[in-house]
């Protein structure tokens, strides 16, 4: 058992992708915290990009994981969208899915549901097509650097979105203010700032693997995100939890922040 926060290192050596995938978003039919706890994600994804007017040209998705499934709202309300992680085996799991090679995780049923959320607007496949069209490129990130995207030049982004990464990458509060003042230097001002997190939650699993996370309350995450130069429109609170075997969370936040204008 590993002792103390989690470090980089770790995630490189330890986090397997697949397991992370099976064990998180197999998205079964059988009735499961994880499959609820995606629901309301997925939902308060589509509420914000779909129907609350959140979009533009760029969207930054700050610590991918392995995962597409945060952006498939997303890709409807933005021309360009980067993804981005620290860890190579997560790069090269999105990879796997965006050029559709052999083995890739299959997203199939998270696909299904987001259409019906969307009204079936399109169908399953073209959904898939038009999200590899809009992920122009998948980026090395570390949000603990002042420049977390590293030497890549981009021009400032309209959103950043960050879904269950940046409670996991902080070992503590000034580290976690930190991160929040380094992401907004990828931010034009008045854009969007929008993070999905576990409440009170100081470890997650991957098999027998524990993964630290920073516990933070809601009192905490308003106070930190005010005080890195942004200003919250909106905070939600989902009540669903993980299991112990999986997490130790007490519910999740959905957060839509702006970077003020005068923050540099």
């Amino acid at each position: 058992m590993e002792s103390g926060f989690t470090s980089k290192d770790t995630y490189l050596s330890h986090f397997n992708p697949r397991d992370y995938l099976e064990k998180y978003y197999s998205f079964g039919s059988a009735p499961s915290a994880e499959n609820q706890i995606l629901r309301l994600l997925l939902k308060n994804l589509f509420k914000i990009f779909c129907l609350d007017g959140v979009r533009g040209d760029l969207l930054i998705d700050i610590g991918s994981g392995p995962t597409i499934y945060q952006l498939l709202s997303a890709c409807e309300s933005f021309k360009e969208i980067i993804a981005t992680d620290y860890s190579d085996q997560n790069l090269q799991e999105l990879e796997k899915w965006l050029k559709k090679e052999p083995g890739a995780f299959d997203w199939s049923p998270v696909m299904a549901y987001v259409c019906e959320l969307e009204g079936n607007r399109m169908k399953r496949t073209e959904k898939e097509e038009k999200l590899r069209r809009v992920v122009k490129q998948v980026l090395k990130c570390d949000v603990t650097q002042s420049r977390p995207l590293g030497a890549a030049s981009l021009p400032p982004a309209d959103c950043l979105l960050s879904t269950l990464c940046l409670d996991a990458a902080c070992p503590d509060l000034p580290a976690y203010r930190a991160a929040l003042r380094n992401l907004r230097s990828l931010l034009k001002p008045g854009g969007y700032l929008v993070i999905m997190d576990a409440l009170k939650s100081s470890y997650y699993m991957i098999g027998e693997q524990r993964f630290s996370s920073l516990s933070l309350d809601r009192e905490t995450v308003e106070a930190a995100v005010r005080e890195s130069g942004y200003i919250i429109e909106q905070f939600e609170v989902m009540s669903q939890s993980y299991p112990p075997t999986m997490a130790n969370n007490e519910g999740l936040f959905s957060l839509v922040a702006r970077k003020l204008s005068s923050s540099a």
